[in-house]
């Protein structure tokens, strides 16, 4: 008897054991679903959050991550509404990619309330690391200022001294234009003009005759997604670029390249920090992506890769601290641990919450230079991590001090 009550006790502790080590993570993946940004974000940010959880979970039995999806439909409130439900009613741990930085600033903000995580791959505002920094909130692949500071600084070195901005109107934009005339300004350009589309617009033809008509070198698209796309292809049909302006493409996804077409978009130059063909890694994990999201001729963006490696990034916290509880102190954890991932490589994570690693000028290819399907770049520049981000002390964020 005494045998059987020694048993059932230490079947007891070890079932306490096991449920100690047992960590639950729950992930929101909120995102654009249905409009502009979709190709770049949308279902493939998903299945690239779905497939950080399930490697990391192959790895690391006793981690059980659950993966969900809304669609902020590039509205702040009905971003906020759905993060204060996911956070309160479902218990989420996390949410990550959130393209339309006015919606990021907006989850930022809920993030920091409430003490969970941001980790944010489809915002593009260096706000988020700059004035709106936040101890919750990590900002993964890209930013206005490197955009600016890799296509921007290219193009006024290769001589487009003079610009006119075309921008989308909403709190990317006007960063990215902001942080692009300063690099212009800096560099020893001129802006010319500038105007302002609304988000999701499907004619451009009134704003293309008033940069056409500024005589400016250079049109700087300050837009992405549908609204970079329409806005290249009505400039083709306006023939702006046989007139001799030249159009920088100041955010250009290879989702955006794959849509026009080379014989649209060749001779572009523009900045990314991930790209499907750069190397065995990338190549390798786009091969998984490609089976898994079953859509023939689409490409994974670098917001989608991000994703990936941001989601994966942040279970290694968890793990480490063995909680998700603590929003705060996974973030800490996070800037801690030096990153490793096969689409970014190593990096770190600074105080202000910037993910650093390299950037890379990329132009794309005409038709007939082009090999295979989704062979759309070649590379003209490697931007060091630690030269591809705004200096940390620029950056006006609280939570660096010194």
């Amino acid at each position: 008897m005494k045998r059987m009550l020694g048993l059932t006790t230490l079947a007891v502790v070890l079932a306490g054991v096991a449920n100690a080590q047992q960590i639950n993570v729950k992930i929101g993946v909120l995102t654009d679903m249905s409009s502009l940004y979709a190709d770049a974000t949308g279902p493939g940010s998903v299945l690239a959050a779905k497939m950080a959880a399930a490697d990391f979970m192959k790895d690391q039995p006793n981690v059980k991550v659950e993966v969900i999806s809304g669609d902020h439909q590039n509205k702040a409130d009905i971003g906020t509404q759905l993060a204060n439900q996911w956070y309160d009613v479902e218990k989420v741990d996390m949410i990550a990619d959130v393209p339309n930085s006015g919606v990021a600033l907006a989850i930022s903000q809920v993030t920091r309330d409430k003490n969970k995580v941001f980790v944010g791959s489809g915002p593009a505002t260096s706000d988020l690391t700059g004035p709106k920094c936040s101890p919750n909130t990590v900002h993964w692949t890209y930013d206005t200022w490197m955009l600016a500071n890799g296509t921007g600084k290219a193009v006024v070195k290769t001589g487009g001294d003079s610009w006119f901005f075309l921008t989308s109107d909403y709190a990317f934009g006007h960063a990215l234009e902001r942080d692009t005339m300063a690099v212009v300004e800096a560099n020893g350009g001129k802006v010319l003009g500038k105007v302002r589309h609304p988000i999701n617009t499907s004619d451009f033809s009134s704003f293309l005759l008033q940069a056409q008509s500024s005589k400016a070198k250079v049109i700087g698209l300050a837009n992405a997604g549908g609204d970079t796309i329409n806005s290249i292809k009505q400039a083709s049909e306006f023939g702006i670029v046989k007139g001799g302006q030249s159009l920088a493409g100041l955010l250009v996804f290879a989702t955006d390249v794959n849509a026009l077409g080379l014989q649209t978009a060749q001779g572009l130059v523009l900045t990314e920090t991930f790209y499907w063909d750069l190397n065995d890694s990338t190549r390798a994990w786009t091969k998984r992506w490609h089976a898994e999201r079953n859509a023939a001729g689409k490409y994974p963006a670098m917001n989608q890769a991000g994703v990936y490696a941001g989601t994966l990034h942040y279970l290694k916290a968890v793990l480490a601290l063995k909680s998700a509880a603590d929003g705060k102190a996974v973030v800490a954890k996070m800037k801690e641990m030096p990153t490793d991932d096969p689409l970014f490589g190593k990096g770190t994570i600074r105080a202000d919450g910037r993910k650093l690693h390299p950037a890379y000028l990329f132009e794309v290819k005409k038709p007939e230079e082009s090999k295979y399907p989704g062979d759309f770049y070649k590379l003209r520049a490697t931007i060091p991590a630690d030269e591809a981000f705004r200096p940390l002390k620029e950056g006006n964020c609280p939570l660096v001090t010194g």
